[in-house]
């Protein structure tokens, strides 16, 4: 199989879909990869390294995706790379599709076979494809918070641990799934007072069995959320419903009476939010004020760390790409069902119910789908 993997030019992205090691695995394999010119630069991989492991370097996108049986991304297709998609091309990537109507529209059009990263599960109920990349918004939502703390980028100026004699912020954590966890890890290890929502008791109780009196733990009910969020410095947005737009739990009101110069970051802003405040940013401008209150919530945040990134995600993909490559993607998708479930555009069709519940689409089984 022809495998493609183009730069990625979303706003301020580096990340690359394949790393050397992981084209010279499907290389091995007898496929051949076609990667775009400078792929690697931004994760310090050159061309050369590419080709030595088995790719040949194209000089444009339009090379790639008019060549490759299988695209290979990390984020979602810009406007202008969904025109080029094709009928019955496949594309494994980050899709986020229920806030995104006009991509979903897009693609719908296109007629290619788009499986989102996000969206394919395990045998333990997880999201295997998003873990790596939800440790990493986690982790940083806690140094973008820190950041914009101060005031030279809007915040109250205040010291995220604090020092002797004088209290350290605030932070309430909104989910205790993945990002909220390592959010969690580097809020306690700078010294803040955390407090954690969730509905899951068990999440609740492993957090209070890892950190004891350290962390305060509360069921997630609307008015703990109020509470938690009105008397906070710091809110870290880490709610997640797979595949659908996530829940608005901080409302427009509960924003304009939370402290001047506090700090809200949303993780949840690839499936639309849970501030209702919420918009998208970008890494070139990441921030807005709502009433005096900071927004950071930028779309790709893990592409700012785009070396760690790009490695921790292609150990998780690369299995599934390969399975793709080898085996087809029909025949990839019928004998695995947590690929399956990732599996969101088929030829013109949903095949993800909550992305077609949340769309106002029909959902059509991707059992149906597969002969």
């Amino acid at each position: 199989m022809l495998i493609g993997v183009p730069k990625e030019i979303k706003n301020h992205e580096y990340r690359a879909g394949l790393t050397p090691s992981s084209v010279r695995e499907l290389a091995a394999r007898g496929h051949e990869v076609l990667i775009e010119a400078s792929l690697g630069w931004a994760i310090g991989e050159t061309d050369d390294r590419y080709q030595a492991a088995g790719a040949r370097i194209a000089a444009t996108p339009q090379e790639i995706f008019d060549s490759a049986d299988l695209l290979i991304k990390v984020k979602e297709p810009q406007p202008q790379e969904c025109r080029l998609l094709r009928r019955g091309q496949v594309l494994f990537t980050y899709l986020h599709l229920a806030p995104d109507p006009q991509q979903a529209a897009a693609l719908l059009e296109s007629g290619a076979v788009c499986i989102a990263y996000e969206t394919v599960t395990s045998e333990a109920g997880g999201l295997p494809l998003l873990t790596p990349m939800s440790e990493v918004a986690g982790r940083m939502s806690i140094q973008a918070g820190a950041t914009h703390l101060e005031m030279s980028n809007g915040g109250m100026g205040l010291l995220l641990g604090g020092v002797p004699g004088v209290a350290p912020a605030h932070v309430a954590i909104l989910g205790a799934g993945v990002v909220g966890t390592h959010a969690l890890q580097m809020a306690v290890g700078a010294g803040a007072r955390v407090t954690v929502l969730d509905r899951d008791l068990d999440r609740l109780r492993q957090v209070d069995f890892a950190y004891g009196n350290r962390v305060c733990t509360q069921y997630s009910s609307a008015h703990a959320v109020e509470r938690a969020v009105l008397s906070a410095d710091l809110v870290i947005g880490a709610v997640l419903v797979p595949g659908a737009s996530t829940p608005k739990l901080v409302t427009r009101e509960m924003v304009g009476r939370m402290k001047r110069g506090a700090v809200m970051v949303d993780v949840a802003i690839d499936q639309g939010g849970c501030f209702e405040t919420s918009r998208p940013t970008t890494h070139a401008a990441p921030t807005y004020l709502v009433d005096g209150v900071v927004h950071y919530c930028v779309a790709n945040m893990p592409g700012a760390v785009a070396r760690t990134s790009t490695f921790a995600l292609n150990n998780a993909t690369l299995p599934h790409a390969i399975a793709l490559a080898d085996k087809g993607w029909k025949r990839a998708l019928a004998d695995d069902v947590h690929l399956r479930h990732g599996l969101n555009v088929c030829l013109g069709e949903i095949t993800h119910e909550a992305v077609a519940r949340d769309l106002g689409y029909v959902w059509r089984d991707p059992a149906a789908l597969l002969g």
